[in-house]
């Protein structure tokens, strides 16, 4: 079976790096998922998603000239994606400039009084 853009095939996790996961192919072709397609959320630590000998469903997104096989797990299951976004409250745009404004604030307020606590007494006698 050869590798072809777009088939989505099962693999097994051979190895993890900090940039991503090495899985073995069917036919012992090796392929890397980077960290940015492990999963839809943002991801920290591979680790935390994958170990070693895992097995997993990959999508193959690119082979280049050289044989490199790009993978995908999040793109392998699009499923999660959309139940994911069912599960979150949907929350109006002013709710969110709301809680956006009230945090800004925050950290203005938080700012000037670490800013102004540093200038203290520099510049409060000249004569």
């Amino acid at each position: 079976m050869a590798i072809a853009v777009g088939s989505i095939v099962e693999g097994v996790v051979t190895g993890i790096t900090n940039f991503g996961a090495f899985i073995e192919l069917p036919e012992k072709v090796t392929g890397l998922v980077h960290i940015s397609e492990v999963a839809d959320a943002y991801v920290k630590d591979v680790r935390d998603y994958l170990k070693e000998q895992d097995h997993v469903k990959v999508k193959v997104i690119h082979v280049d000239e050289k044989g490199k096989i790009g993978l995908s797990i999040k793109q392998a299951n699009p499923s999660s994606r959309t139940n994911r976004e069912r599960r979150q409250p949907t929350v109006s745009f002013e709710d969110k400039l709301a809680k956006f404004i009230k945090d800004s604030d925050e950290r203005q307020l938080d700012y000037r009084r670490a800013t102004e606590s540093k200038r203290g007494g520099r510049g409060s006698s000249r004569y």
